[in-house]
């Protein structure tokens, strides 16, 4: 039995669960609004690359849920620190896009520009490649791909933002930065170092220490059971699935562990609070 009212810290997923492209999804503007009146820490997180942070909290606040950059953690975010404690001096290749280079760079990053010429398949020198970044991309062609894997045969070590096999959109979930990962770890028999994102301890830790929360008086609500679901978890927290992203009620049937609550929409917490 979930005791709500031991909860202090509510850690929300975006995409998919607090909103699909430009619409909020139901319930997810009342119950936030909710919790903030009653003095409840609220935070958001996202695995997805392609905005800073003040951006999310922008398009939340234009949604009618008002944050700061603060408010947000995203995979981008992780990724930057977590570089720049433990490796800010390396040369870096990035699958991604122009946003996410230029975020990166803008830390501190050396993260390699590329100049192809018009029908080249030349790619950047592997050799002054230190690190390859992947992440998702929707720009991504054979050259990157390429590039990436001449890069890591030759050593280099291996960082992801996430490994989402899929991205909820309106119109339907694309291909996210999962499928490009799996290529390369088969391509070249490894797997990655560092994975940004959920479900890697180094989100959960960010998370946690943005909140200043023990793990049981914090909940963690999303739409992905192999990401959201098992970081949460594996945190200790009280672990919410709403199925207004990925996943369906079908998709829990044998699964060996439950969340500790399924719900329609964010619209249903509130009959918990």
């Amino acid at each position: 039995m979930i005791r709500m009212e031991s909860i202090n810290g509510f850690i929300f997923d975006l995409d998919g669960t607090v909103y699909l492209g430009e619409k909020a999804l139901p319930g997810a503007v009342a119950c936030i609004s909710l919790l903030r009146e009653r003095g409840k820490r609220v935070l958001f997180i996202s695995n997805k690359p392609l905005e800073p942070r003040n951006k999310y909290a922008q398009k939340l606040t234009r949604l009618g849920i008002p944050a700061a950059p603060e408010d947000v953690i995203n995979s981008t975010f992780v990724l930057a620190q977590y570089i720049l404690r433990h490796h800010p001096n390396l040369t870096y290749y990035l699958i991604g896009e122009d946003c996410l280079r230029e975020e990166l760079r803008d830390f501190g990053i050396n993260i390699l520009l590329e100049r192809y010429e018009q029908n080249s398949m030349k790619v950047i020198d592997p050799s002054g490649i230190d690190a390859v970044i992947v992440a998702f991309d929707r720009t991504l062609d054979y050259r990157k791909l390429n590039t990436a894997y001449q890069a890591l045969k030759a050593g280099a070590r291996f960082f992801a933002t996430n490994a989402d096999l899929s991205c909820p959109m309106p119109g339907g979930d694309i291909p996210d930065a999962g499928a490009t990962l799996a290529y390369l770890e088969s391509l070249c028999g490894r797997k990655m170092e560092i994975l940004a994102g959920k479900p890697s301890t180094l989100m959960m830790q960010t998370a946690s220490e943005f909140l200043g929360l023990p793990p049981n008086q914090c909940l963690l609500a999303g739409d992905r059971l192999e990401t959201d679901m098992i970081m949460g978890q594996q945190a200790g927290f009280t672990s919410v699935l709403v199925l207004t992203g990925v996943t369906q009620r079908k998709d829990l049937v044998g699964l060996e562990r439950q969340p500790d609550l399924v719900l329609e929409n964010l619209g249903e917490l509130l009959d918990y609070l």
